[in-house]
């Protein structure tokens, strides 16, 4: 093999099998002599691969684990694995699989000849997998697209269908992606609207690059946090529940003993003040507070007073024949 680069990529794939090779059995292989061997395997320490030798009257060759990642050689089955198993994790946004699986989906899918391509293809489609929560899957071209966007500094165009079914067409600079163990969101700037914005990715459509740089704006906070706030409704809308209890301290529930902030009361007359926070729907609070089972007289919020007034008349409208 006279070829230099088509002999250093057929030694490195040699010894990138876990196995220790005798200096005679790579020369036999590659059909050269061993100081030629001897000779590539300084190129390839030399290109960062950290290529061991042993001692002894043959002498022998293995690849060991570096400082540093040298790149790696696949073969054709191995490639296809790697990318179906990294389509199967970040479509589904399985716990532990990051933004970094998604980069390496998207420069493996990016040298995938066509032939592979259509291997993974097939085989994705023929596969289920079962998941957790609302199984809220995501198609992987579009991670890969928004993650090479990311990436790149590229806008990015795309179809979003939000919570409340609406149709929209967005053009953002993409931030970063976060996967929140059961779903992807981008954290991206809206463009037309002006603000910073976070997109479930399994409702997003028709994504691409537009090939327009931009440069990268300031988030206000980390990423995962103004993810976080934007599940939870924001800070603004959390607001202070005030209910008395006709019962004792010792007969409220756990979660509410935990959750009552200072300022409640316990008397004597068995009558208990309560106020704790919350950020959930004034219907579901209510619903939970029947559900202790002890009679309770809503102080406050206006909001909270006039769920529970129309839930007793509903409630009251089931009951009556």
């Amino acid at each position: 093999m006279t070829d230099t680069p088509a002999r250093l990529l057929s030694l490195l794939s040699l010894l990138q099998t876990p196995r220790e090779w005798p200096g005679s059995e790579l020369a036999q292989r590659l059909r050269v002599s061993s100081r030629t061997i001897r000779r590539d395997i300084e190129r390839l320490r030399d290109l960062g691969y950290p290529v061991e030798a042993t001692l002894g009257s043959e002498g022998g060759y293995r690849l060991v684990a570096g400082a540093a990642m040298p790149p790696l050689l696949l073969d054709d089955e191995e490639a296809v694995a790697i990318a179906v198993g990294l389509r199967a994790g970040a479509g589904h946004a399985i716990e532990g699989v990051d933004e970094a699986s998604v980069r390496a989906l998207a420069k493996l899918e990016q040298v995938l000849p066509s032939r592979l391509r259509h291997r993974v293809s097939a085989l994705q489609s023929a596969t289920i997998a079962l998941t957790r929560g609302d199984g809220a899957s995501v198609d992987p071209r579009t991670l890969t697209v928004m993650a090479s966007a990311v990436a790149g500094q590229e806008r990015l165009r795309f179809a979003y269908r939000a919570g409340d079914g609406a149709e929209s067409r967005r053009l953002v600079e993409p931030y970063r992606l976060v996967s929140t163990g059961s779903r992807w969101y981008l954290v991206a700037y809206d463009l037309e609207r002006e603000d910073w914005r976070t997109f479930r990715v399994d409702r997003v459509s028709e994504a691409f690059a537009t090939g327009a740089r931009f440069a990268a704006r300031a988030l206000p906070m980390d990423a995962e946090e103004f993810v976080r706030r934007g599940l939870r409704g924001g800070e603004k809308r959390t607001y202070v529940v005030e209910v008395d209890f006709d019962a004792g301290p010792a007969e409220l529930p756990e979660w509410l003993r935990t959750a009552a902030l200072p300022g409640g009361s316990g008397g004597g007359s068995g009558q208990t003040s309560v106020r704790f926070e919350s950020a959930d729907a004034p219907e579901w609070v209510v619903a939970r507070l029947a559900l202790t089972g002890l009679p309770f007289t809503v102080r406050g919020p206006a909001a909270l007073r006039d769920a529970a007034g129309a839930m007793a008349t509903r409630l009251t409208a089931a009951a009556t024949p």
